[in-house]
């Protein structure tokens, strides 16, 4: 008589999660607290290997070997010129990777959309985190902000979302997501964002009541891109026929599955920290 082999516990699948977290949080949250180099190197380490992750699902049957390569190659030429605090510098190599990636695509006969899309999502995200925590007081405010509006949208959408349920937002490709999970998240993130700045008591700045329900609307469009992240790559991962991104973190997956709300998020607050920038410095 054959005994069948039980299941895997529920239990041990959650503290592995669990260890998992407790391990990389405090190197993230270290990395983000001291900024610099520290910073750099977390984003040297994690970009490339995202940039693996998203090549692997844009082409899971093959042929993404050199897709991996531009894009890894790009990713970490990119983020040295970041590094260096170049903005003009960081331009140009843009431009020029942009032109050799078409053209080696074209050489190797590769759809070109693919990896110019995927760096654009991966490199655009990482870049952006880049330039956000290039400022060391502003710049951790920022991320720190940043961080709490995502991880807020995230829990917010999954309790609401599970305790009143309603119409599904993309039933098809993300199908736990609810409207009403979104409404939530969007109203999570909007009372951190306000706890954040409240809690850090950014001396330059005036907490009006107006500059307070500007950063809480500010938050809800940012928690409204998180979750477009997120079904973006439930899109990306049902397209692939994949559960998850890739296996490099244990009880989480990938690393994309862990940052996907961030990678819309974080591209968007950084052009809009920059045309503020530039608006207020051409006013003046």
């Amino acid at each position: 008589m054959t005994t069948a082999t039980p299941a895997e516990p529920k239990s041990s699948s959650l503290g592995v999660r669990v260890a998992s977290a407790v391990v990389l949080a405090p190197i993230v949250l270290g990395a983000v607290w001291v900024g610099g180099t520290a910073f750099l190197a977390l984003l040297l380490i994690a970009g490339p290997l995202m940039a693996l992750e998203w090549a692997r699902l844009a082409a899971p049957k093959g042929s993404g070997a050199t897709e991996q390569i531009a894009l890894t190659i790009g990713l970490v030429v990119y983020l040295l010129a970041m590094g260096a605090g170049d903005a003009g510098l960081a331009f140009v190599l843009l431009l020029a990777i942009l032109g050799l990636t078409m053209a080696w695509c074209f050489w190797a006969d590769l759809p070109p959309s693919r990896t110019l899309i995927g760096f654009a999502y991966v490199g655009g995200a990482v870049a952006s985190f880049a330039w956000l925590r290039g400022d060391s007081d502003m710049g951790r405010l920022t991320i720190i902000w940043l961080l709490g509006v995502v991880w807020a949208t995230d829990i917010g959408a999954y309790f609401v979302g599970r305790t009143f349920g309603g119409p599904k937002m993309a039933p098809r490709l993300s199908p736990n997501k609810t409207w009403s999970g979104l409404i939530g998240g969007m109203v999570s993130a909007a009372i951190v964002s306000v706890a954040v700045f409240v809690w850090a008591d950014v001396q330059s700045i005036t907490m009006s009541t107006g500059i307070l329900v500007g950063l809480a609307v500010f938050a809800a469009l940012v928690a409204l891109l998180s979750q477009a992240g997120d079904v973006y790559e439930s899109s990306m991962k049902r397209r692939a026929g994949v559960k998850d991104s890739g296996t490099i973190i244990p009880g989480h997956g990938g690393i994309l599955d862990r940052v996907d709300g961030l990678m819309f998020a974080a591209t968007f607050v950084a052009l809009v920290v920059i045309s503020v920038h530039y608006l207020v410095g051409w006013m003046s």
